[in-house]
């Protein structure tokens, strides 16, 4: 009986992992082309044209400073942005009451949002990458990937983390405006005042200290770690601490789904 509940489980977690996957891979004029556009934008206005005038940062040219930060931003904002649309989605039109009774665990529950959604932010982050990559290697030089481990868990860490930040904000929604109002108002001022178009250095004393409150600058300097090699904060301290973060994140994200909060009346 064990060994048949845990394939039923198994069943059910790739079933709604794979459903959520294929909602936005079905849909790649809302997934892919927005950031798509945006990024170019960011590129060219910041990289290109403001990067002239900047010149370099960190002995690196300005442009490249600032592509692990345009990551950040496109990875962490999709990730929360999918599992947060999709939770509040289903709430909305009734149907994640097919997932609720299930045989399906709330642990399997919770991980496949949270996967499914991570699985976006990383093919967003990895489109935003490339672009960088084909623009900086055509007016600069290649560009550089220093630490690829660090990358890669950096990458992981935080589209879990916005994953499961997602799933909160889609259980404590009332309308698709505070969907909204999240995404835009919250999570990416974080990311700009993150240390992503300037460096701690430039900053004083005092707004540098304030700036370590935001968990926005550990991200986006372990990126940039993986990337150049160098970080204004210990990767490994910043690796650690988003690590545990999420850990609890998702602790909590299982806690509301066996209480029910916002997925029943």
């Amino acid at each position: 009986m064990a060994t048949e509940d845990s394939r039923i489980d198994l069943t059910g977690f790739l079933t709604l992992t794979k459903r959520e996957i294929l909602r936005f891979i079905r849909r790649p004029r809302n997934t892919f082309a927005p950031p798509f556009i945006t990024n170019v934008l960011y590129f060219s206005v910041f990289g290109v044209i403001l990067g002239q005038r900047v010149g370099t940062i960190a002995d690196v040219p300005y442009i490249l400073f600032i592509l692990p930060g345009l990551i950040v931003l496109g990875a962490v904002s999709n990730s929360f942005e999918n599992a947060s649309f999709s939770i509040f989605h289903g709430r909305w039109n009734e149907y994640i009451h097919e997932v609720l009774t299930s045989p399906l665990s709330y642990t399997g529950m919770v991980w496949a949002y949270i996967l499914s959604a991570a699985t976006r932010g990383l093919i967003v982050g990895g489109l935003i990458g490339v672009i960088g990559w084909g623009i900086i290697s055509g007016l600069y030089r290649p560009v550089p990937v220093e630490e690829p481990v660090y990358l890669l868990a950096f990458m992981i860490v935080i589209t879990l983390l916005f994953a499961s930040f997602g799933v909160i904000g889609g259980l404590v929604a009332t309308d698709f405006d505070d969907l909204t109002v999240m995404n835009q108002f919250i999570l990416r001022p974080l990311v700009f005042f993150g240390a992503v178009f300037y460096s701690l250095e430039d900053l004083t004393p005092l707004l540098r200290d304030v700036s370590l409150v935001n968990p926005m600058v550990y991200m986006v300097n372990g990126v940039r770690y993986g990337f150049l090699g160098t970080a204004e904060v210990d990767p490994r301290f910043s690796l650690v601490v988003l690590s545990g973060l999420t850990a609890g994140v998702v602790l909590i994200d299982v806690a509301l789904f066996r209480r029910g909060y916002g997925l029943t009346d």
